[in-house]
């Protein structure tokens, strides 16, 4: 099918063609693919026999494994979607755990506590496609009055923040407004939505791979788990004062590269002060000795 307009808008994804066509055409484009060595493999923990979740509903459930993890999120229906995150190749992954024995194994040595729970793991591990994860980076978004990309066609990340739409939809906001800011010149207006969105896009981009890492290496660890207590009791103590990183990315329209930069200088001041109070603590200590 063939139309014509003014401007064309891509919003057709990651592998986006609109995108495709400026890469082709246009000179001067900067474009960047990025995968991850893991990919991921969606398995199902259906509800009990009456119906209900067979684990908490109201959380996120993680299984850190320090290189992988597997992670379940409650559905309507009782159900839980389960996704490993594993290598693509090494001793121990995808390639080669090929038999239905391989993934028994695997699974009874790595989440024991899961597989009582996953009845058709066999069968899901076996018949899902194992899918990749990919991170897009690219510039400019706009040629000319003509095209402007949005969400995935200009700035795929992986999904480990959960903002991937909501990136999107904040590029809509910015673009409207954009568009209202110049109603007679929309390269003008492509130009100043690139300009206020490429830097947030990016960042976001390495907030959700750190948080990847964070997840499936760092959440089993004692320090994380009480620096993220401290985080909640500041942010209650400090209302609009201290925000944690987490909740200034999903709660706010605080901008990504604000909240990366913010987050920073939070952790600074923090542990500074953790610092000095450890080193006076042991000033008094050798002094009460002494």
């Amino acid at each position: 099918m063939y139309a014509r307009g003014d401007a064309v808008i891509g919003v057709d994804g990651a592998f986006s063609a609109v995108r495709l066509s400026m890469q082709e055409k246009l000179q001067k484009f900067d474009y960047d693919e990025s995968y991850l060595a893991h990919g991921y493999k969606e398995l199902t923990i259906p509800p009990g026999p009456d119906g209900s979740w067979q684990m908490e509903k109201e959380a996120l459930h993680i299984w850190p494994r320090k290189s992988f993890m597997m992670i379940a999120l409650p559905n309507p229906d009782g159900s839980f979607t389960c996704t490993l995150f594993w290598e693509f190749e090494g001793p121990r992954s995808f390639k080669t755990t090929k038999t239905d024995e391989d993934v028994r194994r695997f699974f009874n040595e790595e989440f024991p506590d899961a597989v009582p729970l996953m009845p058709a793991l066999l069968e899901d591990f076996k018949n899902n496609p194992t899918g990749s994860l990919v991170t897009i980076r690219c510039a400019p978004w706009y040629h000319k009055d003509k095209v402007a990309l949005v969400g995935d066609a200009a700035h795929a990340v992986v999904p480990f923040y959960g903002q991937g739409m909501n990136a999107a939809f904040e590029d809509c906001v910015v673009l409207d407004e954009c568009l209202a800011e110049f109603p007679d010149n929309r390269e003008r207006a492509f130009a100043e939505y690139f300009a206020r969105r490429k830097e947030n896009a990016d960042a976001l981009a390495d907030l959700a791979v750190e948080n990847f890492i964070e997840m499936r290496d760092k959440t089993a660890s004692r320090t994380f788990r009480a620096k993220k207590k401290l985080d909640h009791a500041l942010e209650a103590a400090l209302p609009g004062i201290y925000l944690p990183l987490y909740t200034m990315v999903t709660f706010t329209r605080i901008p990504y590269a604000e909240a990366a930069q913010r987050a920073r200088r939070q952790d600074s001041i923090i542990y500074t002060g953790l610092t000095l109070i450890s080193a006076i603590i042991v000033a008094l200590l050798i002094h009460f000795i002494a």
